[in-house]
């Protein structure tokens, strides 16, 4: 979704050091663009397959010994049955990408304090320009598939109420994602993570970035037991993902040229971390969300250390849609609603192949939705950055 090790109190960087360190990070960001790219087309096909698709188990039911290409293709799609591992790297790269400019300033000047206002300002034009016009899309298309019953069970309520919990993002505590857009869950963490971000710092200033890291890690336990296991969502459950994107951001900026890399160890650790999570999640999603942020922040933590690996043509290709990756997650699943209420009435497909057509038409629409809405929005956030902030890009 557009726009991240070592304790670095006091430690300090020379301005002209933390300045080559921002353009070093600049050089990398394509990575984190790709990963954008990728978790965002992780989720959209999983919640396609959901919407079009009868499902794997159906499926083989149905299918019985045939190998047509169908079954085939059908068979090929099994991974995207964990594709909501999207989510926590988003959150992952989230926290990376909001905490890395601070953690430079804090590295080039200890005593560097953090302008919570001018924060949440350039963050509400970042954030809700996009969000709002999702609701209102979500409306319109939403309004558009009732007119062809039977009604897809995946549109909830679109009233007024129901408008106003998304737009204050209080989804999962005060009400339900806004109509067909169940992926909107996921924003009123940001916004609540991005309401407590001034904290973390403060907390970050004072124990140092180990300790919070430390600290999040128990508030994240307790939190499941006192809010996920009564179905409330609140920002402390999943807070361990963001700050592990937090810390990998100070980790690059105090990171030494001389420290050794251990690509195989991490790369390994992310592999092993990443299965487990799949495993976890036959027992609940929140289990899987943890062990899948923390496979994600061995990955990333490594691969921003290599130019070479960030350069290769998946990497490229994959940043594209990186661009586009927050249009794209918000307002996908009522897209699919809406083609699958005109289309097939909302009756479940044995063919796999209009998932490949409906993913299609979103990526369009997702991209004329980012230069017509979030495009601008994005300059909005940039034009309210303090005029240093500026100088030092």
């Amino acid at each position: 979704m557009s726009d991240t090790a070592l304790d670095a109190t006091g430690s300090s960087l020379s301005f002209a050091q933390a300045t080559r360190s921002e353009t070093k990070v600049a050089d990398k960001e394509h990575v984190i663009d790709a990963m954008r790219g990728f978790a965002a087309l992780l989720v959209a096909y999983f919640h396609c397959r959901q919407v079009e698709w009868i499902g794997m188990q159906s499926f083989h039911h149905v299918a019985g010994k045939s190998f047509d290409l169908n079954a085939i293709v059908a068979y090929l799609t099994l991974p995207i049955a964990w594709g909501s591992a999207g989510v926590p790297i988003f959150f992952v790269i989230s926290g990376y990408c909001i905490h890395r400019g601070a953690a430079q300033r804090l590295a080039a000047n200890p005593a560097y304090a953090l302008d919570a206002m001018n924060f949440w300002a350039r963050r509400f034009a970042r954030i809700y320009p996009v969000l709002f016009a999702a609701l209102l899309l979500t409306l319109a298309l939403d309004w558009t598939s009732l007119q062809f019953p039977p009604v897809n069970h995946k549109i909830l309520d679109i009233g007024p109420k129901a408008f106003l919990v998304n737009l204050f993002s209080l989804q999962g505590v005060a009400g339900k994602t806004y109509g067909s857009n169940g992926a909107l869950w996921t924003l009123s963490l940001e916004v609540q993570f991005y309401a407590v971000y001034p904290l973390l710092f403060a907390l970050r200033r004072r124990i140092g970035m180990n300790g919070v890291l430390g600290l999040v890690a128990l508030v994240n336990i307790a939190s499941f037991f006192v809010f996920e296991r009564h179905e409330l969502q609140f920002f402390t459950s999943f807070w361990l993902s963001w700050t592990l994107g937090a810390w990998i951001a100070e980790s690059q900026v105090t990171r030494s040229a001389a420290q050794k890399r251990m690509p195989w160890l991490m790369y390994g650790a992310a592999a092993v971390l990443t299965a487990l999570g799949c495993a976890a999640f036959h027992f609940g999603q929140y289990y899987a969300f943890q062990l899948w942020a923390l496979g994600f922040a061995c990955y990333l933590s490594e691969a921003l250390k290599s130019r070479r690996h960030n350069d290769t043509p998946a990497i490229r290709m994959l940043s594209r849609f990186g661009d586009f990756s927050f249009s794209l997650y918000s307002i996908h699943l009522p897209i699919f609603v809406l083609l699958s209420s005109l289309l097939y009435r909302s009756a479940l497909q044995t063919s796999i192949f209009p998932t490949f057509g409906f993913m299609l038409v979103a990526l369009a629409a997702a991209w004329v939705f980012y230069r017509c809405v979030e495009l601008p929005a994005m300059k909005w956030s940039a034009s309210l950055k303090p005029a240093s902030a500026r100088r030092m890009r």
